[in-house]
């Protein structure tokens, strides 16, 4: 209704002649035609906030209010979702209200009904909401698995398993010191776990931050949770005894957001030679590429049967804002539990600034433990650079153990504009190395310094997004150059879901907090995004392999962001194949991809052999009279991307598709790598049923004038029906 004709005070009797006028509005309506004898009630009279009321209208009566000439509007009583996890509905698996859409592969999948998902991690805290079996009928009688029930563990019809496995840790390190048992006490385990599989559970926030429903990427499967990692890391031994112990249980998807540094042979890595194993019996297997981007050759996992996925933003940011003394904002992030007070300065100081008499500089910038001086900080917000091998929100525990009011956490150079959310314990931001240098200019240009820190927004449509966060290993494959790794990206930046309740969010020992569900990022949290995912496929296309699997979600990925832009990565350069694979997962359009690149056992047996592993070795994971091909070039091996990194002359490649849709012609079109002539034979693919396969070929030739062209050259390859288009990337050196 606009202002206030009435001028409003603080008192009840203000509030009630507004509200009065509220209702002789109201009682003004005409006589509906509705047979309603009763005049419409107000059941809310809004009388601070806005000057309106709430009640219920037919459309006659509404449209005689909106003609009011004392009316501003009529707005529809909308129905609202909390929102969390954001990252299925940014997947289009749900609408902004948190309905699923008429698309999404939940309808088509049955949400992953009676798919068992296993996740090698740190184990489940089995109390969680997402764990809940509301709903869920008997556990499938193919399963074998059980429960451990040591630490108080206990199973259901959704966790259907808990295992844990210590043997290989204490030979590398001795007896282990922790409480042997299945329950989660770091929290990493039961966030991927719940990403992965979880059911709904209302009511999910960290610390306020993300409420809404959290909820898995398959929340009708069945979850079993093996844990292979202990406080001192993750070992070998372990992990392949259980692996070992899911492909006995029954399992249908593996789940490893874990993984080895540096190069790793396939085999001895034993990440690669259980899976094939699990890969060679159905199983599909999900794994995150690691950590330690934006550095080329950093990809781990990167057999091709195994899925590896990269980490990307999504459209959703917890923004705390710097505002200086000079009116300068700089837009930061955080998830700190307290707040400054809105609009309230205090005094700035940097780390160097505060040091105590014994510290050094590099130190004293980076407030490590033991460098700052209370009186110095006391009262003030301080300036601490991210690194010196110390964790961001520790940063944060030395500035609030010496006094400081608040923290302004900034990059230096190497991090560059990757911000990272984390549940600081006093009010924080971590801000870019670009605003970190125009902080620190200003408080050489004045000898008063002051800053606010706002308290945490949530904004949601953030655009561009995807992102590729910086820290997502790259490639390319440190061990095949010629099959592109990581294969896929999916949301592992500020992912909410289950935690721990005996570990702290922010992962130090001195942070006393304790939540339900956290918000964390990585390549550990866009991993069980895509084993969900992958459990939707098994679901709704029981008959499809793993390969199969991997390839309907590649090759309908997506390399733009919802901007129409191509993706970026962090530090806003395009993002290549190399960060993101194939492209941001669809899922919608994954459940009907019209043709798949398929792969068997013996496809993966003649990579082997291309690599003179022993014979018996290779024999192990298939046909046991199985012997190498003569002639087998990898250029012949059939993944759903093509990758040449070292492109001297012509050079052909052959690929083999397979129909698992509707009759129909495909056609090709090719988006050629700068400097490269692209010839495709045939041009154009029939198929008359599903399960029909077709060959074609692929001849790359560098220019005549490309020969001083020494970095890799990015296109795509794009089977279309008219309907369906089938993107492969094309990646050239």
């Amino acid at each position: 209704m606009g202002q206030h004709s009435l001028r409003q005070g603080n008192t009840v009797f203000d509030d009630q002649k507004v509200s009065q006028s509220h209702h002789d509005l109201l009682a003004s309506l005409s006589v509906s035609g509705t047979g309603k004898q009763d005049q419409p009630e107000i059941f809310y009279s809004y009388t601070r906030c806005v000057n309106g009321f709430a009640t219920m209208l037919d459309e006659q009566q509404a449209e005689e209010l909106k003609n009011n000439p004392n009316v501003d509007s009529v707005i529809l009583n909308r129905k609202y979702e909390l929102h969390t996890t954001r990252s299925w509905e940014f997947l289009g698996l749900e609408n902004n209200n948190g309905a699923v859409t008429e698309n999404s592969i939940w309808n088509q999948a049955k949400y992953g009904e009676d798919v068992i998902i296993a996740n090698f991690d740190t184990g489940v805290w089995p109390e969680s909401k997402s764990f809940n079996d509301e709903g869920m009928g008997p556990v499938p009688t193919r399963w074998k698995g059980f429960c451990e029930s040591e630490g108080g563990v206990r199973c259901n019809r959704k966790l259907i398993g808990a295992r844990y496995f210590y043997k290989g840790c204490n030979a590398a390190i001795g007896p282990n010191t922790t409480e042997l048992s299945a329950r989660d006490t770091n929290g990493h385990g039961s966030h991927t776990l719940s990403t992965a599989g979880g059911s709904f559970a209302p009511g999910a926030s960290n610390f306020g931050y993300g409420n809404g429903t959290a909820k898995g990427g398959s929340p009708k499967a069945r979850v079993a949770a093996y844990k292979v990692c202990w406080p001192d890391g993750c070992f070998s031994a372990d992990i392949l005894a259980g692996i070992d112990a899911a492909i006995s249980d029954g399992v249908d998807v593996m789940s490893l957001s874990l993984g080895g540094t540096g190069m790793i042979d396939y085999s001895t890595d034993v990440i690669a030679i259980g899976t094939l194993t699990a890969v060679s019996r159905g199983i599909s297997v999900v794994a995150s590429s690691g950590n330690n981007g934006p550095a080329a050759f950093t990809s781990s996992n990167v057999a091709p049967w195994i899925f590896t996925v990269a980490a990307s933003t999504m459209d959703r940011d917890f923004s705390a804002f710097v505002i200086l003394g000079n009116n300068k904002s700089l837009k930061g992030t955080s998830l700190s539990d307290k707040a400054l007070p809105a609009g309230e300065s205090y005094p700035l100081i940097f780390g160097d600034d505060a040091k105590t008499a014994n510290a050094t500089t590099g130190n004293a910038t980076l407030c490590l433990p033991g460098t700052l001086d209370p009186i110095k900080v006391a009262g003030k917000i301080i300036v601490c650079l991210r690194g010196g091998g110390m964790a961001r929100s520790d940063k944060g525990i030395v500035a609030a153990n010496a006094g400081a009011s608040g923290m302004i956490l900034a990059n230096g150079q190497s991090h560059g504009n990757e911000l990272i959310t984390d549940p600081h314990i006093l009010p924080a931001s971590h801000i870019s190395y670009t605003d970190g240098l125009a902080v620190l200019a200003y408080l050489n240009s004045t000898k008063n310094a002051t800053a606010s820190i706002s308290p945490v927004q949530t904004e949601l449509g953030v655009k561009p997004a995807p992102k590729m966060a910086l820290f997502s290993s790259r490639g390319p494959n440190s061990l095949d150059p010629e099959i592109l790794k990581p294969d896929i990206a999916a949301p592992g930046v500020n992912v909410l879901a289950a935690y721990s309740e005996v570990a702290s969010p922010s992962e130090s020992i001195s942070d006393k907090r304790r939540t339900a569900f956290a918000i964390l990022s990585g390549t550990s949290m866009s991993c069980p995004h895509v084993s969900g995912i992958v459990g939707l496929l098994k679901s709704q296309h029981p008959d499809w392999s793993p390969a199969a699997i991997k390839s309907a979600i590649m090759t309908t990925a997506t390399t733009q962001a919802n901007d129409k832009k191509p993706i970026l990565d962090e530090d806003g350069k395009n993002a290549t194949p190399f960060a993101y694979g194939a492209g941001h997962v669809q899922p919608n359009l994954a459940a009907d991809p019209g043709l798949v690149y398929d792969l068997t056992t013996n496809d993966y047996q003649n990579l082997l052999c291309h690599h003179n592993y022993n014979i018996s070795f290779i024999r192990s994971f298939g046909n046991a009279s199985y012997t190498c091909p003569e002639n087998f070039t990898i250029s012949e091996f059939n993944y759903p991307s093509i990758a040449f990194p070292n492109l001297t002359g012509s050079a052909t490649v052959t690929r083999r598709v397979k129909n698992v849709g509707s009759p129909g012609t495909y056609n090709v079109h090719v988006l050629a790598p700068s400097g490269i002539s692209v010839v495709v034979e045939p041009e154009s693919l029939s198929f008359t049923q599903p399960g029909e396969e077709k060959i074609y070929k692929v001849t790359f030739n560098p220019a005549v004038n490309s020969t001083e062209q020494k970095d890799y050259v990015y296109g795509q390859l794009i089977w279309s029906d008219g309907k369906h288009e089938v993107k492969s990337p094309l990646v050239v050196k």
